[in-house]
């Protein structure tokens, strides 16, 4: 048995730490999430209790086609210990019908992040047992370690291995199935049908003993909340036994590899290596701002790495991609694009910013970028009018952070590219205008915008015509695009042209009614045929660098955001004032498609939200101040992570995935540039009393 060394985050400010009062209650527990991820699309998930309440908790979710194909493989480790003459379960299930049994959640005293690692410690007697959970950069390997860091005496730990073989997104029904069990050196080898990949449960120290027994009726709470399936069973494939003296560990292993590294304390210190490098990038990348980084922006900059995988390209060395959330989105065009600044410059790492934008190039098609990335074999589906914008934004972002013109000489004909696209026209009506400059989009039973909620064959809020958002983004592609034509030497003319015919069109969204901007105008009926809700779309005519509207108007639609849409999570996607308003995001698929974007509160949109304040009243103070319930909301949901939704009444339940992308990146975007506001103000300041 190896002890462990010290090799934690030194110094590193845990924004997560619980005791009994939420490890030992059922609810609190069971209502937290912890996430660990392996930078090729597969993870590890589960409750702060222990028991499963979604069909995407386990110990070993593996990205059998990088960064897709998710399988559940290792369902749980059900562990036991004896020790003192007294056996301790440390297991926690709740099985249908309600029972919970065992219930080892009570015998957790403490749960805390190691980083982005999650730690409990079980307090048997005058015992304290330790374990954590990690995964393995670059493999499907994830590693359950435990220590035993007190005791009198030493104990016999039994660990029981429950395995399935369950696709993404599904529950397994057992019936008489039989999985293929054998024995090999240090452990077990899986087989759960002819053809299916193999893996392995492994120990360099435990005693491992085969088995074949279906457990059966695992409740899954979250998910009868959301009007799926609600149990699922899962198979006892064999039990691990050992004695730990005190200060002694013992390292489980599964894998989809026959020979992964069974010493456990060498994984967990090249894992928390690779933790400290991310917050010394993020240092040394942030000079001005990082040295006083409060502990939730520190512990964000390492979800932000959760989000980072591999994305296999023929032509494209170490391709990387951003995957829109956790556990069950793969990767998305917009949403790549909008969270890359922050999880990539904003972290300090602009090469990666530099290699994603390299990979999505590959799959520019007619002008778009792909909505969204399908299983291997299938075609990128290419049903967002925004997407490519917000490529182009990534760009900008990119290029004001490194000034590389080597990236930029080489995207420029791609971005050109797209442009023309635009005016010329592409799929699904996507063009320019020539009346107003506008950027027009839609046709019915498709989906174009980030508001894309889907029932059956209808379209939830279809937004045909022209977005408000997508045209902010259009005149800010060819304000960008005339200064890339300046840098690299060419003529910037036509796209100034572009931009000032948009920035004249704008004019059109301006709702002198009701003193806020349209949603969407002319839309399906024809000239004149506005959308008058209140959405938090106009934002980005305010947030993003250049804004068509006036300094009055721009202030206008902060406040009507600031008084009808702000919570403390994010914006509501719909006025509460508005008929279709929907306070509580919950019920069937096809109920919480119905409230999606009919109120509910979206993460991903205090960032812009929190800029757009900045621009308009210059108060670097208040505009950080938006930004901190975010950081507390760290300790619920996702811990250390930041969640898609919330409610949009009070007090705004997180819902949706418990790790989002593009929260987590704009909330560490629109840190950065409110923290540098900051500091020049206080130099200035500075400076004027010297």
């Amino acid at each position: 048995m190896k002890r462990l060394a010290d090799n934690s985050i030194s110094g590193f400010p845990s924004v997560v730490d619980f005791g009994r009062e939420i490890c030992c209650d059922l609810a609190s527990g069971e209502s937290r999430e912890w996430l660990v991820t392996n930078g090729i699309g597969g993870y590890a998930c589960g409750t702060v209790a222990g028991h499963q309440t979604r069909c995407y908790h386990g110990l070993l979710v593996a990205a059998l086609q990088p960064p897709l194909g998710r399988t559940l493989l290792l369902a749980k480790l059900d562990e036991a210990a004896q020790y003192g003459g007294q056996r301790f379960e440390l297991a926690t299930n709740r099985w249908v019908g309600g029972a919970v049994v065992p219930d080892g959640f009570r015998h957790i005293e403490r749960f805390h992040l190691e980083g982005a690692i999650p730690v409990w410690t079980f307090a048997l007697a005058d015992a304290l047992l330790e374990k954590r959970v990690f995964m393995q950069s670059g493999a499907n390997t994830t590693y359950v370690i435990y220590q035993l860091v007190r005791a009198s005496t030493p104990i016999d730990l039994s660990v029981k291995a429950l395995v399935d073989y369950g696709e993404e997104h599904s529950t397994t029904t057992a019936g008489d199935r039989r999985m293929d069990i054998v024995p090999v050196a240090h452990g077990l080898r899986v087989t759960a049908f002819d053809g299916a990949a193999p893996f392995y449960l492994l120990s360099a120290s435990a005693k491992a003993q085969p088995a074949h027994d279906w457990y059966r009726g695992f409740d899954l709470s979250a998910e009868r909340a959301r009007g799926l399936p609600d149990h699922t069973d899962h198979l006892f494939a064999g039990e691990f036994s050992a004695t730990l003296a005190p200060g002694d560990s013992l390292t489980m292993v599964a894998s989809t590899g026959a020979a992964p590294s069974l010493d456990g304390e060498a994984a967990l210190a090249t894992r928390q290596k690779e933790g400290r490098a991310l917050l010394e990038r993020f240092f040394t990348g942030n000079m001005g701002t990082a040295p006083t980084a409060p502990p939730a922006i520190q512990q964000l900059v390492l979800a932000a790495d959760q989000f980072i995988a591999a994305r296999p390209l023929d032509g494209v060395e170490d391709a990387r991609t951003i995957l829109a959330g956790y556990p069950w989105f793969g990767d998305w065009g917009r949403d790549t694009m909008v969270a890359l600044p922050g999880l990539c410059l904003a972290t300090g790492r602009p090469w990666l910013a530099r290699n994603i934008l390299r990979t999505f190039a590959q799959f520019v098609s007619e002008g778009m970028l792909p909505n969204n990335f399908p299983r291997a074999g299938e075609a990128p589906q290419y049903n967002s009018v925004d997407a490519a914008l917000w490529y182009l934004e990534a760009v900008r972002e990119y290029f004001d952070a490194t000034s590389d013109t080597g990236l930029l000489r080489e995207l420029y004909p791609l971005l050109a590219g797209i442009v023309d696209a635009h005016v010329g026209g592409t799929r699904h009506n996507i063009h320019i205008d020539p009346a107003d400059g506008l950027l027009y989009a839609g046709e019915p039973g498709v989906q174009l915008t980030w508001m894309d909620a889907k029932v059956g064959d209808q379209v939830v809020t279809p937004r045909i015509g022209k977005p408000i958002e997508a045209n902010a983004l259009w005149l800010n592609a060819t304000n960008t695009m005339a200064r890339f034509a300046r840098v690299l030497g060419r003529t910037p003319n036509s796209y100034e042209g572009l931009a000032q015919r948009a920035r004249t069109g704008f004019d059109r969204f301006w709702n002198a009614d009701t003193q806020f901007c349209f949603d969407v105008i002319d839309g399906p009926r024809g000239s004149g045929d506005n959308d008058a809700a209140l959405r938090p779309n106009q934002i980005f005519a305010v947030s993003l660098p250049e804004s068509p509207l006036t300094l009055a108007r721009q202030r206008a639609v902060v406040d009507v955001c600031a008084r009808e849409l702000l919570t403390s999570f994010g914006l509501r996607s719909l006025g509460p004032k508005e008929p279709a308003y929907h306070g509580r995001y919950g019920g069937s698929v096809e109920e919480r498609d119905d409230a999606y974007h009919q109120g509910t509160v979206w993460g991903w949109l205090l960032g812009p939200f929190a800029l757009a304040h900045l621009r308009v009243y210059q108060d670097a103070a208040t505009a950080m101040f938006f930004l901190e319930p975010m950081f507390r909301h760290l300790e619920a949901a996702g811990l250390g992570t930041a969640s898609e939704i919330f409610d949009g009444d009070a007090p705004f339940a997180p819902n949706g995935c418990i790790a989002q992308a593009w929260t987590v990146g704009e909330t560490l975007r629109a840190w950065r540039v409110i923290a540098n506001a900051r500091n020049e103000r206080d130099s200035a300041l500075r400076a004027g009393a010297g």
